[in-house]
Formats: structure tokens, sequence, C-alpha cells
């Protein structure tokens, strides 16, 4: 009987985010029968809303498939919002005790916004780097990377079934401007007593080399600020505290006071200083006092790198920045990368900044590098995969075309197996050979405003509708016989005349398609609300297709006099 039980027993790992994209990860790994499996999860982030998702600025997993199953820990690998964006959000709908684990950084900023989610964070509790955690079947440690954030952290997950090491985001820095270099001799080690799984980032599978280090960074950001003759900003993620404080150093080296602009560069300095990342007498200029110093002798350190409308940046790109502005002469230098899907926000801004005359200078603009990725290239890959020599490969944190590609990778590295996982694979890692046994529901939760819902609700439906097409209100007085008292009266919005003026007054085709719809029918039909709003709503929809070409929301309120 022993021997059954045993063999009942399995290890399995399931993506419910980050697997159809990069970010919103969200990761679980369950061990024992699959009637009652117990489980752990790596990492709760978000990801962003679009122009395909009006109205909606975040986005995370759905957990439903977890819910009401024994989760005994949650992991934190490091502090990006597409791995912990969401723990405030997600942590109540889990309906869990389970003590959140992070190293001290992560812990910070996740406190702060659990705190502002209305979260109790008790359940969060520190991890010293290179910790170890047991919870439930699961022996957890920590092993120290390198990243483009302090802390980063892989784990390394003893089971039962054997070892698994869930790498989070990384890549191989000769020489990180905070914290210590990638544990070489630590995965290395792992690699000597047997890894059964290497669950992986696959970000940048398909660029061949190193992605480079913060040092180069730092020592080309120095040269080209120093450069500069007037007022200088300089936007990159605020997260990348590393190249943030590069940043602060080569104003300091150019004779330049730094000003910070935007609350996440708030956030994050004050969470690093919080935990000795930065001194903690570390000082910024107010942004109300900026203005007094000369040009010469201020750089701005701002967010909005992304062209994000609501960040400082584009707020200063369009004059109403209540304190900062920049002149004809002044240079802005992106220490980023485009992130894909947000070329065309980001151009916006760039142009809005060009056409006042502000210098824009991008990273291909500049002979040394004033960026590096943070996230492994092909060579780096290599080198893991040599150290670490797992019998599996699973990729994540990647579109479909990242993990197919970083799956056929680790074969032709000689990984004896590899699994190329989507959003809801149920991956059985042992015992026996690797393979997706189940596909579970993995859809995604939207933030409307104060509540999460499915990423089917009507109300984006909506609202994507009367983006695309307009609104067209109906309304009709009839009384208890059934004759029309008044109306119908329509009203459009979001239609255009063909010289560009509203379509509020040429509306006869509509109002005369809805006097048709009301005159055709019998008077018992009248009496009936329903069939009165379905048969203007036919004619309504039909005469907006014939004579705007659009196909608009619609909506009928029948009145009773």
């Amino acid at each position: 009987m022993a021997d059954s039980a045993q063999i009942s027993d399995e290890l399995v790992f399931l993506p419910l985010g980050g697997c159809e994209e990069i970010g919103m990860n969200l990761n679980a790994y369950g061990y024992g029968p699959a009637h009652a499996r117990r489980w752990i999860l790596v990492d709760v982030g978000v990801t962003f809303g679009s122009l395909d998702t009006p109205g909606i600025d975040l986005i995370c997993a759905d957990p439903d498939y977890l819910i009401g199953e024994q989760i005994d820990a949650i992991f934190l690998t490091h502090a990006h919002e597409d791995h912990i964006g969401a723990v405030g959000l997600l942590y109540p709908r889990l309906q869990t005790k389970a003590p959140i684990y992070a190293t001290p950084f992560t812990t910070e900023l996740v406190r702060s916004k659990m705190l502002e989610r209305g979260v109790d964070p008790r359940w969060l509790k520190p991890v010293a780097l290179g910790g170890t955690v047991v919870a439930g079947p699961f022996s957890v440690t920590y092993v120290t990377l390198t990243h483009s954030i302090p802390e980063p952290n892989a784990l390394a997950i003893e089971t039962p079934a054997g070892m698994i090491l869930h790498t989070g985001d990384w890549k191989i820095d000769p020489d990180p401007q905070i914290g210590g270099p990638t544990d070489i001799k630590g995965l290395t080690a792992l690699g000597d007593r047997g890894v059964l799984a290497m669950v992986c980032d696959s970000t940048n599978v398909f660029e061949e080399g190193e992605s480079g280090s913060e040092e180069t960074v730092k020592q080309g950001l120095i040269e080209l600020i120093a450069q500069q003759k007037q007022a200088v900003a300089v936007t990159t993620f605020a997260s990348n505290v590393a190249r943030v404080k590069s940043i602060i150093e080569a104003a300091e080296l150019a004779g330049r006071s730094v000003c910070l602009v935007g609350r996440s560069m708030h956030r994050i300095t004050d969470a690093a200083k919080a935990v000795g990342i930065l001194p903690r007498n570390m000082e910024f200029v107010n942004e109300a006092d900026a203005s007094s110093i000369p040009a010469e002798n201020i750089l701005y350190l701002c967010t909005g790198s992304q062209g994000e409308a609501r960040a400082a940046l584009a707020r200063i790109a369009r004059k109403d920045h209540r304190n900062v502005s920049l002149h004809e002469g002044d240079c802005v230098i992106f220490s980023c990368r485009i992130i894909p899907g947000n070329e065309r926000e980001i151009f916006q801004l760039q142009n809005s900044l060009a056409d006042q005359g502000v210098r824009i200078i991008t990273p291909r603009m500049v002979k040394d590098p004033i960026h590096v990725s943070g996230h492994p290239c092909r060579g780096e890959l290599q080198r893991m995969y040599q150290w670490v020599r797992p019998e599996i490969a699973v990729p994540v944190h990647g579109e479909r075309r990242h993990i197919v590609e970083h799956a056929a990778y680790a074969k032709s590295l000689q990984v004896p197996q590899s699994i190329a996982p989507r959003n809801g694979s149920l991956v059985r890692l042992a015992p026996g050979k690797a393979e997706i046994i189940d596909l579970v529901p993995a859809g995604r939760l939207y933030l409307d405003g104060k509540f999460l819902v499915p990423e089917g609700a009507q109300g984006i439906n909506e609202r994507r509708k009367l983006a695309e097409n307009g609104f067209v209100l109906a309304s009709v007085v009839i009384d208890e016989a059934g004759d029309v008292i008044d109306g119908p009266v329509v009203v459009v919005r979001g239609f255009s005349e063909a010289d560009g003026r509203l379509a509020d007054e040429s509306l006869d085709e509509l109002d005369e398609a809805a006097e048709n719809a009301v005159q055709k029918m019998k008077r018992k039909t009248r009496l009936e609300d329903d069939l009165v709003e379905r048969e203007i709503g036919r004619a309504l929809r039909k005469a907006c297709d014939s004579t705007f070409g659009r196909r608009p929301m619609i909506d009928v309120t029948v009145l009773r006099s």
C-alpha cells in the first residue's frame, strides 16, 4: 500500500501567467496525489492595459483553479511589477493565509502595495539573501542572481521527487552596480547534486551573445551627461536602482543636482534607502525648487520611459507638469529600450519634445552604451544550462514564439527533455517523462476601477464598441392604450458628418427609421416594452449601417405615460 501511495505522488508545474506574454507572471508547483496536492506559488505579477482594453490599467492572471487548494506559501523572486504587482489584488481572492516570502528590498515594496490595496501585510515574511524556507513538502532556497533591480533571486526548490531551479528574471552581469554577482558556485553545486527541471526566463532567446554590464552603461552615461550644456532629463525604468544610482553619480560628476520627477522614482529610492541599498542620507532637489537652479546644474530623473500618458515625462512634454518644464536646447536621454507594443506612445512623446526644440538621445544614437537588457541572451542561457545541467527545460516568461524557440534551443544544448507550456498547461515533471497532462482554466482579470473583472466583462466589451462605432440612444413615450405620446427621439454620440462636424443635427434618416418602426407596429405590440425596443433597435441598426457605415451600440428606452 505504501508503494502505491508513493507512486501516486506527482510533482507538477502550472503556469497561469507569463507563458503567452512577457509579464503577468503567476506560477504554481504542486506535489502529492492529484486529489490532494500541496502547492506553492512563485510570483504574482501584472501586465498593463493597452488600446485594446479601454479604461484598464492593470491585468493579472486568474487564479481561480487554485482557490480552495492547499497553498503552503508564496515566494517572490524580485520586485518588478510583472512579478509582484498583483499580490495585493489576488491574495484575498486566493482565500489563503499562506505566508508570502521575499528578500528585504522586495518586501519593502510589496508591503506598501498591500497596504495600498487594504490587505493585511502581516503575512509578508522577509527572507535573508541566500535563506531557506520549508513549506509543506517543499524546501526553497534563494540563490543570488543579477538583473535590472536589486536582490534578484532564483529559487532552488527541493521536493521528494527532485530539485527544480526556478530562475525568475536574470542576466549574467560581471560587474553589477548593486548587490553581489551571480552565484556561479552555488548554481554549479546544484547541478552537481542533480537538477530535475529548470524553469527559465525566455525574454532574449532570439538575441545572440551577452546582454552587457551595468558598469559599461555607467561609463557611457558619465561621458554623455558631461557633454551637455543645458538642462538634462534622463528617463529609465524606476525599478532599475543600479541605473538610477549610475545616473545620480554621473550627474554629480558633471556638477548637476538631481531632481526626482514621478511617484515611482520616489517610491523606489525610498525603498532602496530603507534597506541600505542607497545611502539613507542621499538628498534630492525638490521639484518646486528645481527651476531656481541654473540649467547647466540640474538633472531631472523622470518616470515615463515607455510614453505612459500619466507619467512625469509625458506631462512635461505636454507642458502640463506643475513644476518642471524643458526648453529649446535642453535634452532628454532615454536610458532604456522600447518595450514592444509601446512604440506609438514613445514616438508621440519624443515628437512632442522635439517640436519644442528639446533634443532626444536614445541608445542607438550614441557610441557608448547607455542601456543594457536585464535578461539573458543566448550566450548567457548556454552558460546557465552548462552550470545547472537540468534533465528538463521548461521555458517561461515569454510570448509563444519565445517559449517555442527556448525549448528548441535547450534541446540543442543537450538537455534531455524540454516542454513548451502555455498558460494553463499542467506539466507533470515526475515521476516518468515530463509531459503536459492537462490544460486548466487560465484566464485574465482586469482591474476595472475598484473591481477585478473577467476579461470578457460586458462593461469592457461595451467600451470597445463605443470606442470603435459610437453610441445611439432612442427614447419613445407610449401610453397604456399603445398610442405614441412623444418621440421617438434619437441622439447619437461619436458620429461625424463629411465636413467633420458632429452628426447631431442631420439625423433625418435615423429619426425616420425609428418613427417608421413604431408606426408599423400594431397597437398591441406597442404594449410590450421588449418588442418595441427590439423593433426600433433593429431599424436604427440598419439605418446606421446604410447612412454612416457604422454599427454602433444602440440603447432604446420606452417610457410609459
